[in-house]
């Protein structure tokens, strides 16, 4: 058996890790919920693999091992990932960026055509047994805006580009070579986020979550959207305001929203999100297909090989600025 030992944190009644058997013939493996369920593992840990812990345990484990060269964070969101001793450290920190774009990219799709073709009024007039002819709209030819330019947003712009939609991004730096990607007719930095927004059918935010981008999309911004305008959220729900948001969908400022994520999960009974009519609501479940376990195990899998033959690792995080 290797000599690497692997702590693999879960949450409480979490067990269901695919590949577990594989990764045990690779490295020794100790699986746990809690901090006792490593004690006497922590001292000789090269490697945290963060698959359901919580942050508090993560935090505990990492403060206990002083050996480890490496933390590995099942999700892509790293709100149950970092912490200021960690972020001080010279541990790696990877994540599962990527893994579950793929996915992303079909729900924002899935929800321009919802509100494109109006499902919702299709649906409500068949299951009451009603014939209504009404217009759609064609998204060919329209603009969708993509706040957060990476590996979600990029599975984005490909499906929208393929839709014939104009596509135009935001992201932290724009760069002249990044003008020449093929999937975006024109990048916006941060300060020219209002003047985007302005221009977009469809707007698809799929940020971090960071002190940068808490509440980046609130009043300001849902003034200057288009009335017609449909808000996408697959990153994180604290990056909109979500006050902001209920207003402007209570008064009809904006057509929409299709939302993923929420301010709290799971979201609380009577929250207006439940009863408004022009929203579209994922229980943060639009990158769970049937193998999206399994894909995140591979990928931890293929890492430690990363590691063993020398070759850097992939999704290595920038911890200071949480993404």
């Amino acid at each position: 058996m290797n000599d690497t030992l692997v702590l693999v944190l879960t949450a409480p009644g979490d067990k269901d890790i695919p590949f577990l058997s594989e990764l045990q013939q690779a490295a020794t493996t100790v699986v746990g919920d809690s901090v006792q369920d490593f004690a006497g593992a922590t001292d000789n840990a090269d490697i945290i693999f963060n698959w359901s812990g919580s942050l508090a345990l993560l935090r505990d484990v990492f403060l206990l091992s002083p050996r480890l060269c490496w933390v590995h964070s099942r999700s892509a969101g790293l709100e149950q990932a970092l912490f200021p001793e960690l972020v001080d450290s010279e541990v790696i920190l990877t994540n599962g960026s990527g893994v579950f774009s793929p996915s992303l990219g079909e729900f924002a799709l899935a929800a321009i055509l919802h509100f494109a073709k109006d499902f919702r009024r299709m649906t409500r007039n068949q299951m009451a047994g009603v014939w209504e002819q009404f217009d759609v709209t064609m998204v060919s030819g329209q603009i969708a805006g993509i706040v957060g330019y990476g590996s979600i947003g990029r599975a984005i712009a490909v499906r929208a580009h393929a839709l014939g939609m104009k596509v135009l991004a935001l992201r932290r730096q724009v760069s002249r070579d990044s003008q020449g990607d093929p999937l975006i007719d024109r990048f916006y930095g941060r300060e020219s986020l209002a003047e985007m927004l302005s221009q977009c059918d469809y707007v698809a935010v799929s940020l971090p979550l960071t002190e940068r981008t808490r509440g980046l999309i609130a009043d300001a911004e849902f003034a200057v959207m288009k009335k017609d305008a449909v808000l996408i959220n697959v990153g994180r729900g604290p990056t909109i305001d979500e006050r902001a948001l209920i207003q402007a969908l209570s008064e009809n400022r904006i057509r929409g929203a299709a939302l993923d994520v929420f301010d709290r999960e799971p979201l609380p009974q009577g929250h207006p999100f439940y009863s408004l009519e022009n929203v579209l609501l994922s229980p943060h479940c639009a990158d769970h297909t049937p193998d999206w376990l399994d894909n995140a195990s591979r990928f931890f899998l293929a890492q430690l090989e990363r590691l063993r033959s020398g070759q850097p690792l992939l999704n290595v995080v920038n911890k200071r600025l949480g993404y």
